[in-house]
Formats: structure tokens, C-alpha cells, sequence
């Protein structure tokens, strides 16, 4: 028991740190104008400071140095430590690059190249997805050839993923939080404390971030928030619950981000079917047709804070957590109440 007030401590400390820190980072912003103008296919009507990803960042890497520097990480295996190591490092510079692209605006190219250099450096550190299930074969062991492609595509994609649906006031931060809050329960369910730890602090720098980022929004996250917060709630599932030797385990991170994976697929496949660039930006996302159905900022992100929600529980049920039916039954009735909204104001608009 005494190891879950790490858990605690960590959720605390990131949202404590992010609490304080956004104010001064949209401070700096604004002083060095540093902000998203508002036209073309964005729907903010002001400038706003595009740095909120410093203070999910500081939040985080704080929140994990105080738990380690207290011992909540423990003795780790020679193994389990290059993974560690490599999620958060490897978030560091994801961070980094999406920094940047904040900063420079880089271009589409040089910003994938990055991405997918720094995910090859963490697949050799041991972030590794090493079995995938295929329907009718059970759970396949993976070669090194194949691994490794199937990692990199996961870290990149899923970076990029959180990224996209950042379209509206509170949309990535807090499917992100929701995300990582299920991936600490199931986590620990699974034996994966130090793993959890991680989700742990990001799940409280990203609802931390929630009291200057939900609508109306007081600064943005910018790419530099995204592709952390993506890539670590990627990491987490891979060192987390991927690497475990069972179908269902191996399942439960693409269940728990199936609202970001499922998004960024079909607008993908979308653009490619209409001969367009996979990068191209457009308004096919999710949040865009539910604020072409005539839906508010809220109503809409409310909407997919359920659906993410319904997700992660649906995870915590087929994990075999104890009551984890229950929390999928009571997350279905609040997806039922929030879709009927919906559809009365899709209806009426």
C-alpha cells in the first residue's frame, strides 16, 4: 500500500508544479511574442501563447524527480532501467522537437525525420514492442526486423496523434489525462508500478494544464506539449503493459488510446483516398464534424472526454480488474447522456 502514495505524490506534484508554472510560461510568451495567430483553419479568435507544453513538461520531470530522489522508483533491473530511461528521455526530446516547431515552425519533413531518428534511438534502449495479437494466431513474438518498424510507427504515430486533436480548448490535454489516469490503474493492476509512476505524473501536469487550457482556453500546449504527452503515454504502454507475455495485456494500450488512434486513422486514410498528402492539413477530425454539426467547443470536447473514457474503462473490464465492469457500465451511461446531448443539439442546429 505504502507504494501508491508515490503514485499520489507524483499526480500531486505534477499538477502543483504545472498550477504554477503556466502562468509565467504565458508570462515569457506574450513578452517575446511567442503565440498561435488566429485565421485559416484554427478557431481561436485571439493570439494566444503556444508554450503551455513547458509547464506539462516541467510538471512531469519534477513530479518523477521528487518520487525517484524519495526512492519510489525502487531497484530496478539493468533492463527495466534503460526503459525507464528511455520513455523519459525519449520525451525529452520529443518535447524538444515539438519546441521548436513552436518556436522555428519547422518544416512537416524535418519534423518527422526527428521523430522517428529519436523513436529508433528508444527502441534500442528497450522500448520495444515485442508481441502483437493477430486474430485466429494468438500472441506472436516479434523479430527484431519487425519490432522495430512496429515501435517506431507506434511512438511517432501516437505522438503525432495527440498532436491532431489538438484543435479545441482542452481536447489533448484532457483525453491525455483521462489516458494516462487509466493507464496508471491498469498499470499497477498489471505489476508495473515504476511504469505507472510515469503515467501517474503525466496524468496530473495534463489536468493541471485543464484550469488554464479548458475552454475558453488561457494558452495553448503547443507541439511541444503534444508529441510529450503523446509519446510518453505511448512509452508507458509499451514498458507498461505491452512487454507482458498475455493477449490481453498487449490489447490494452491501443484500447486505452483507441479515441487519438482512431482519429488519426481514418483522416489519414481519408486524405490518401482523396490523393492528398497523409499531412495535409484539414477539417475532417472528429472535433471538426462535431462543430460542423453545430456542437459548442464544450459540448464537443465534453463528447470525446467520454468516449475516451468509455475506452479506458472498456480496458479496465477485459483486464479482469476487479469492478472493472461496473466502472464500464457507468461510463457507458455517461457516454449515452453525453451522445443524446449530441444528437438533441446536432438535431436543433
Amino acid at each position: 500500500m505504502t507504494q501508491y502514495w508515490y503514485h499520489l505524490t507524483a499526480f500531486l506534484v505534477a499538477a502543483a508544479v504545472v498550477l504554477w508554472a503556466t502562468p509565467r510560461v504565458k508570462k515569457f510568451g506574450l513578452k517575446r511574442g511567442l503565440v498561435d495567430k488566429p485565421g485559416g483553419r484554427k478557431i481561436h479568435k485571439r493570439p494566444m501563447v503556444r508554450l503551455g507544453g513547458v509547464a506539462i513538461f516541467m510538471g512531469t520531470i519534477a513530479a518523477l524527480l521528487v518520487v525517484w530522489w524519495a526512492g519510489g522508483f525502487g531497484i530496478q533491473t539493468p533492463q527495466k532501467e534503460y526503459e525507464l530511461w528511455g520513455v523519459v528521455i525519449g520525451g525529452l526530446f520529443f518535447f524538444l522537437i515539438g519546441l521548436a516547431d513552436d518556436i522555428l515552425t519547422l518544416p512537416a519533413l524535418t519534423r518527422l525525420v526527428a521523430q522517428l531518428t529519436v523513436a529508433a534511438m528508444v527502441w534500442y534502449a528497450g522500448v520495444q514492442i515485442d508481441f502483437l495479437t493477430i486474430p485466429g494466431m494468438g500472441l506472436i513474438s516479434l523479430q527484431d526486423w519487425i519490432s522495430l518498424p512496429i515501435t517506431v510507427i507506434w511512438l511517432v504515430g501516437m505522438a503525432n496523434a495527440i498532436n491532431m486533436i489538438d484543435g479545441l480548448d482542452g481536447l489533448a490535454a484532457g483525453v491525455s489525462g483521462i489516458a494516462a489516469a487509466v493507464m496508471l490503474v491498469v498499470t499497477l493492476f498489471m505489476g508495473q508500478p515504476a511504469a505507472a509512476l510515469i503515467a501517474a505524473a503525466l496524468a496530473g501536469a495534463c489536468f493541471g494544464f485543464l484550469r488554464y487550457n479548458f475552454n475558453p482556453a488561457q494558452i495553448f500546449m503547443g507541439d511541444g506539449g503534444a508529441y510529450f504527452m503523446g509519446f510518453t503515454l505511448a512509452g508507458v504502454g509499451v514498458i507498461g503493459l505491452v512487454k507482458s507475455v498475455t493477449t490481453v495485456a498487449v490489447l490494452l494500450p491501443y484500447l486505452i488510446l483507441a479515441v487519438p488512434i482512431l482519429d488519426i486513422f481514418t483522416v489519414v486514410i481519408d486524405r490518401l483516398r482523396r490523393g492528398k498528402s497523409p499531412f495535409a492539413a484539414d477539417k475532417r477530425h472528429l472535433h471538426h464534424r462535431l462543430l460542423q454539426a453545430g456542437l459548442s467547443q464544450r459540448l464537443a470536447v465534453l463528447f470525446i472526454y467520454s468516449l475516451t473514457l468509455w475506452a479506458g474503462t472498456l480496458a479496465l473490464a477485459v483486464s479482469n480488474m476487479p469492478s472493472g465492469w461496473g466502472y464500464a457500465i457507468a461510463a457507458t451511461v455517461l457516454l449515452s447522456f453525453t451522445g443524446w446531448q449530441v444528437w438533441k443539439t446536432a438535431k436543433q442546429s
